[in-house]
Order: C-alpha cells, then sequence, then structure tokens
C-alpha cells in the first residue's frame, strides 16, 4: 500500500509499504477514505516530538470503510463506514475511567505517533469499538474528518479548559485551523465577545466571517494593548493560545484579566518563560491538555444536525498520490490562504 513516511527531522515521503494485519482481538483494519493534515505532523516533521521515531507512517485523522475486524470486535463489521479517532481509548484503564483516554495505558495518541497512522491505503486501529464511532448514512464526511482531531481539540483543549461562558471575552491567539475550530466551538456558549489575533489578514478575515467579534493583527501593532482598549482595561476571561510558540504563550499572559484563564491548545517545542511576578496576585487559571475526544459524540450530533459545520476550514483538496504537494501547501499557509488540507483515497 502507499504510505507517507516520516523519514526522520525534515524529511519525508511517500513509500510502499505492507498493508497492516490484525494484531490483537480488538483490532480493526480500515481502508482509509479521507483524511488531513494536522498542526502537529508538522511539529513531528520538524523533530519536536520525540516519541515519533523514523520510518513511521504520520496520520492521526480520518474517516474510512472497515476492511477487517478481530475476534473480540462485535460492534462493527466488515463494509462500515467509520470515523477514527485520533485518541485510542481502550475503556478500562485508569486513565480512561477518569475521562482522560488521551493517556490510555495501551492508547492515547498513538496512530502517526507510537504506532502506524492514517496517511496511508489502510490502517490497523487498536482497541476499535471505543476508537471508532459509526458514520450514519448521507453524513457529509468531509465534515467528520474534522472530528478526528481539530473540533475536539479547539472545544475540548480551548473551550472547556478555558472556561468560555455566556456573556464573557475570550481572545484567541492564533487563527490556524485550531484556533478557528475554537472559534466555532465557543460559539455554542454565547461569549459577549470572541477577539482573534493573528499575523495573517487574510485568516482575521476568515475568522470575522466564521463569527469574531472583534480581530486584531498582531503584526500592525500592540496586541495586548488593543485587547486592554476592547476591554476596558481588564483583559479577557479566557485567553486561548493555539499556536504554540512563547511569544503567543506570553501575549496570553499579558492579555487575561483578573480572575481569567489561560487555556494552552498549541504544541511547544521549546522552553517558554511563566511571569509569576505579575500573574501571581490575579487569580488566573493556567490549563493545558491532550485533547481526550470525550466530547466527540456530542460534536458529531451537533455537525449532523446542521449546528456545526466543520467542512468550512477545508481549503485544498489532494490525492494520497499527491500528498506531499498538500505538505508543502500546508507548510507555507499564509502564502497560499491554506487551513485545512483534505486527503481523498480511490474507493473500490
Amino acid at each position: 500500500m502507499k504510505a507517507l513516511v516520516y523519514r526522520g527531522p525534515g524529511d519525508k515521503g511517500l513509500e510502499e509499504r505492507p498493508k497492516p494485519q490484525i494484531l490483537q482481538p480488538g483490532d480493526a483494519i480500515v481502508r482509509m477514505v479521507r483524511t488531513t493534515l494536522c498542526g502537529t505532523d508538522l511539529h513531528i516533521l520538524k523533530g519536536d516530538v520525540p516519541t515519533c521515531a523514523p520510518g513511521r507512517i504520520l496520520g492521526h485523522e480520518g474517516v474510512g470503510v472497515i476492511e477487517a475486524v478481530g475476534a473480540a470486535v462485535t460492534a462493527f463489521r466488515a463494509g462500515d463506514r467509520v470515523l477514527i479517532s485520533c485518541i485510542t481509548a481502550c475503556a478500562r484503564c485508569d486513565y480512561c475511567r477518569r475521562g482522560m483516554p488521551s493517556h490510555c495505558e495501551t492508547g492515547g495518541w498513538i496512530l502517526g505517533n507510537a504506532i502506524d497512522g492514517t496517511q496511508a491505503e489502510f490502517v490497523r486501529i487498536p482497541h476499535a469499538e471505543t476508537s471508532l464511532y459509526p458514520i450514519p448514512a448521507g453524513a457529509d464526511e468531509d465534515a467528520l474528518v474534522m472530528l478526528s482531531d481539530i473540533l475536539p481539540t479547539g472545544f475540548e483543549c480551548g473551550v472547556l479548559n478555558g472556561k468560555v461562558a455566556p456573556g464573557g471575552t475570550v481572545a484567541i491567539v492564533g487563527s490556524g485551523p485550531i484556533g478557528m475550530a475554537a472559534l466555532l466551538t465557543a460559539q455554542l456558549y454565547s461569549p459577549a465577545e470572541i477577539i482573534m489575533i493573528d499575523l495573517d489578514p487574510h485568516r482575521l478575515e476568515v475568522a470575522r466571517r466564521f463569527g469574531a467579534t472583534h480581530v486584531i493583527d498582531s503584526g500592525a501593532g500592540d496586541a495586548a494593548a488593543q485587547v486592554m482598549a476592547l476591554t476596558g482595561g481588564r483583559g479577557v476571561d479566557t485567553a486561548i493560545e493555539a499556536v504554540g510558540i512563547p511569544a503567543t504563550f506570553q501575549l496570553c499572559e499579558d492579555i487575561v484579566g483578573p480572575g481569567g484563564t489561560i487555556a494552552n491548545v498549541g504544541v511547544h517545542g521549546c522552553k517558554v518563560d511563566l511571569h509569576l511576578e505579575t500573574l501571581w496576585s490575579r487569580n488566573i487559571t493556567i490549563t493545558t491538555r491532550l485533547v481526550d475526544t470525550v466530547t466527540t459524540p456530542m460534536l458529531m450530533k451537533s455537525v449532523l444536525s446542521g449546528r456545526l459545520d466543520p467542512a468550512r476550514l477545508i481549503t485544498h483538496r489532494f490525492t494520497l498520490d499527491t500528498i506531499m504537494d498538500a505538505y508543502d501547501v500546508f507548510g507555507q499557509a499564509a502564502r497560499h490562504q491554506a487551513m485545512k488540507m483534505l486527503i481523498t483515497m480511490a474507493e473500490g
């Protein structure tokens, strides 16, 4: 089968690999139909994720058709169309029972990291019964690909951890795909203001169309001062960090108001300074989280009902044969006005 393989920092390629086989009774083999690229894949390619070894097939998102199941799988059968969760959950270990499957003792974020992932024609899914979701007939599968990771990540790590509430003020630092997912899902809680901050004017314009009440071009002036002006000097109730670099976390520290929450979503590959000398007295909460995908069933219902439309995040479409071009576009997102890449495989 064809697969996109991580060969080491800065090196990747489309290769021929053996089709995966059932290894455990709870496994399923899924023939991929659609997948996408994630900012985390770019972090892997930069060498920021040491748990991902060279030779790994990348990817942790997508929808597909079950090809085969292990002897312990009774909820699915060959031919079922399924959504693949980026988090593999055994549903039995202590972490899973505490609602933290991201730290599952035999799962967690392993696809495209510790085991081969979804940017291939076939993928093996461990703990299939609790790591796959059935797709109803007629569902928009392009939209559902966004439910593998990006939508629950923006929602759980940003909106829920950030305690977004009706009437509150929210600033989202970074209007890339994760920031946009946080923007879309934050509106479920009716905050009074959602301020999007980015260097890219095009993305800020998209954010305004997606529901941001204010946008700030951080390259055109002091973003923190602009946020303070918009909030009457108080700062925001929720600051969501959706980039993963020191400067954007620093900006969140600068704009969070007393009693507010900084919800970190970005993947950080280097040291970030925490300025307790200015935050210690301000009743600030700082949260970190790896997505658990425990909200996927709720978000799926919202997408199927039309309340959420994450397909709006898709800007470019490629095939598996042209996935190297997709990475080139995704790696230069501002130049190509890119958000999410949809990668499709031939069916049949």
